[in-house]
Order: structure tokens, then sequence, then C-alpha cells
């Protein structure tokens, strides 16, 4: 249900040596929220989401998923439970055509009940409406091109298809923007309004401040592994604090 909790980190920390990537981090995200996570290089934004989704174990702490302690799970039991999401760095099945990377994730117990008696041919076409979805054109020869041909904000709108194979409840994107032209920016923004609209929970990690702005609610801000804020982008924007570790003398205008 809308503005209840579905999202709870209590007291996360990991150590990698002598750094603290992140120090007791604590927050909560309602169901249906869009949060932007933003911060510097080595703030500790990518560890927090790989702690959140079980690539990375924390070294004390807790994640709670709908009130359930989600803690040490594999990364797929998390996916599978509802929780799924892209990596900065894309790595796609290159040598396959591009609508059989999705038919792996469409083969998770999380989504192929709702396919028409799990045959190959349904979950084909499940493919193919995802990655129409996410901007391939269906007229295009484009889903049937050997991955490895794609332009890289194609390989982009790939991963995020892939995240939304297993229609997750939290949706997490982690540097969507990045390395994407202006052109290619634009035409994946209408995506992720699309998916706030339909009332899923959104967390996205993004540089790209004013597109991300345009997308979230909320934000939160990360410096040296601690939240140092958290508030609307108008809010945040103002504390000196944010702009001096971040957003620099620029900061009262990135909004």
């Amino acid at each position: 249900m809308q503005n209840e909790v579905i999202l709870k980190v209590q007291d996360l920390s990991r150590r990698f040596g002598g750094v603290r990537a992140v120090d007791g981090i604590s927050f909560e995200v309602k169901s249906g929220e869009a949060l932007g996570i933003i911060g510097p290089n080595g703030s500790g934004k990518s560890t927090l989401i790989n702690l959140i989704t079980g690539f990375v174990k924390p070294d004390k702490g807790a994640v709670f998923y709908k009130g359930n302690n989600i803690t040490g799970l594999k990364p797929h039991k998390i996916a599978s439970i509802g929780i799924a999401r892209s990596f900065q760095t894309v790595k796609p099945f290159y040598n396959l055509p591009v609508y059989k990377n999705l038919i792996i994730p469409l083969y998770s117990n999380r989504v192929k009940k709702q396919l028409k008696g799990g045959c190959m041919g349904d979950r084909d076409e499940a493919a193919m409406h995802l990655l129409e979805e996410v901007g391939f054109e269906r007229e295009s020869n484009l889903p049937y091109k050997i991955t490895g041909t794609l332009p890289h904000g194609y390989l982009k709108k790939l991963e995020l298809a892939r995240c939304l194979c297993l229609d997750p409840e939290i949706v997490i994107v982690d540097e969507l923007f990045s390395g994407m032209s202006m052109s290619e920016i634009a035409s994946a923004m209408p995506i992720m309004e699309k998916i706030v609209a339909e009332g899923k929970t959104l967390i996205m990690i993004e540089h790209r401040l004013r597109e991300l702005f345009r997308v979230v609610q909320g934000v939160m801000v990360l410096n040296f592994g601690k939240i140092i804020a958290r508030g609307t982008p108008e809010e945040v924007v103002k504390v000196e604090e944010v702009k001096e570790a971040y957003l620099g003398k620029e900061g009262e205008t990135v909004a």
C-alpha cells in the first residue's frame, strides 16, 4: 500500500580495509516513493546498493523489506521477492540477439506464472513487449540484432529491461544516464517517469542532477559513507555541506 514503509535500512555499515565505505546508515523508503541518491565519487552510493541487494554482506546493521529481515540473502533471492536492480556497467550477453537477453530472467518463479503456459513463444512475446516499453521499436530490427552491435544508449535501456523483467516492487537504477548522449537521456526520461507513475518504488543513483530531479520526489546525499542531507531536491541543494561536498559553487542553481 502507498505510504507504507517498504524498505528499511538500519545502522548499515561496511568497511573495506581501513575505509568505511558505508558508515552506520539508516533510512526508510515508502511504497511508491521515488528517491534519488547522490554524492561525490567514493561516497558509498554503490556499496550501499550492493548491501541492500545482497552483493556485499554488511559488517553490521540490517535491511528490511516489507518488515522482513533480508540481510545476508543471496542476490537472486532478493530479486525473486521483488527488489531488482540495474548496473552502472552493462554486461549483457553480447553474442545473443537483443530479445534473447530477457529470456533467462523471464524464467524466474516470480514472473513465469504470468506467462501463458510457460512456453518459449510466450517468453519471446513478453521480451518483445518489455523492449518496446524501454524504447526499442518493435517494427525495427533492433530487438533481433546481435547485442554487441548496439550503441551504448540502447545497451543501457536493455539493462533496464532486464531489471523490469522481474516485475519488481522496488526498482534500483545505478547511473542509468552515465555515458548517454543528451538525446538518449531525453528518450530514457519517459521510461523512468512511467515507472513512478505505475506506483513502483524507485531508487536512483545518478550524477545527472537536472534529469534526476525531474523524476524523484526526495533526495538523499552521501559523503564518506554517511548521510549528510535528505529532503526534496530544492531543500538539499541549499544545504551548505552538500554544496561543499558535491554541488560546488553551482549548487544553488542545480534544481
